[in-house]
């Protein structure tokens, strides 16, 4: 799926694969130590090889990921997105995005959260949760967007936001 972001930028949106673990290796040493912190809930400057095995290498049914590459670039990532099924609730997924610094604000967090949020609508998940920093408040707009009934609630410092998947 390709996608205009409101500068003009065009990406590509599409499943994350075994062959993305440099694209991530890369972008995430290259992301600013405010997006790595808000992505992380800390500081971490690279993904260790089993990181990478872990985000790259996904089953499509229980862990779902894509990635957003610049048409322009294809060798830059522009945000990856995911959803992990609970392993005690199969109608429920943790939710969790990345857009790149220079792009923040132009839609692509937007397209991201939309196209995993069908993703698991498609697989009997009806529920989402995400765990994110307080003064994170473009990721709590975002999943407000494919949310109803969503609900924050403070927990270790940080913020939890549970929800029903909007239909």
């Amino acid at each position: 799926m390709n996608v205009r972001l409101s500068s003009g930028t065009e990406v590509r949106i599409r499943p994350i694969g075994p062959d993305d673990k440099q694209l991530l290796a890369d972008a995430v040493a290259a992301m600013s130590p405010d997006s790595t912190y808000r992505r992380f809930l800390g500081a971490k400057r690279e993904l260790t090889p089993d990181d990478l095995r872990y985000l790259t290498e996904i089953d499509f049914r229980d862990h779902v990921a894509v990635v957003a590459v610049r048409l322009d670039a294809p060798g830059t990532l522009a945000g990856v997105g995911r959803w992990v099924r609970s392993a005690r609730d199969p109608q429920a997924a943790e939710f969790a995005f990345v857009v790149a610094d220079d792009l923040h604000r132009q839609g692509l967090g937007t397209a991201l959260v939309t196209v995993l949020a069908d993703e698991a609508r498609d697989r009997g998940v009806r529920r989402l949760t995400a765990t994110t920093l307080a003064h994170n408040v473009g990721a709590h707009r975002l999943l407000a967007g494919i949310a109803t009934r969503l609900q924050t609630r403070v927990r270790d410092g940080v913020f939890q936001l549970d929800g029903e998947l909007a239909a």
